[in-house]
């Protein structure tokens, strides 16, 4: 589940703009005020759509097939693409403290070339996690 495609509807308000909502998704809307602002916008919404029914357990949808989508005039059916591992990179970035062994002469030749231990190991788990999604 690393990168997600999903039909939004993108309305022209009669103020300028666009309002946002996708169809998998009844509770994400949002709006913008030019068809740039408002597919960031709409990355977001979806962003924060997703985590908030991953962290309640609830399903996350199958995203619709444009074909199957009807819009009406003044109405455009475009593809919003998340990458929930580039979400919660940005939005998550509290740190915790993890205690892990390692054999001593690793230790001391990684102290001796100034080895960043939390990047490499970020840098490990974030391969290894891509790798899985």
């Amino acid at each position: 589940m690393n990168k997600l495609f999903y039909p939004a509807i993108f309305h022209i308000a009669e103020e300028g703009g666009f309002w946002v909502t996708f169809p998998d998704l009844p509770e994400c809307m949002t709006q913008g005020d030019d068809m740039q602002n408002a597919y960031e916008m709409a990355v977001d919404a979806l962003g924060l759509a997703l985590t908030s029914r991953k962290q309640e357990h609830q399903e996350i949808p199958v995203p619709s097939q444009p074909k199957d989508i009807t819009v009406s005039e003044n109405e455009y059916c475009i593809i919003i693409e998340f990458d929930m591992l580039a979400y919660q990179k940005r939005n998550n970035s509290k740190a915790v403290k993890k205690t892990l062994t390692i054999p001593e002469w690793l230790n001391e030749e990684a102290i001796s070339l100034n080895i960043n231990f939390s990047q490499v190991l970020q840098d490990a788990l974030i391969q290894k996690i891509g790798a899985k999604l």
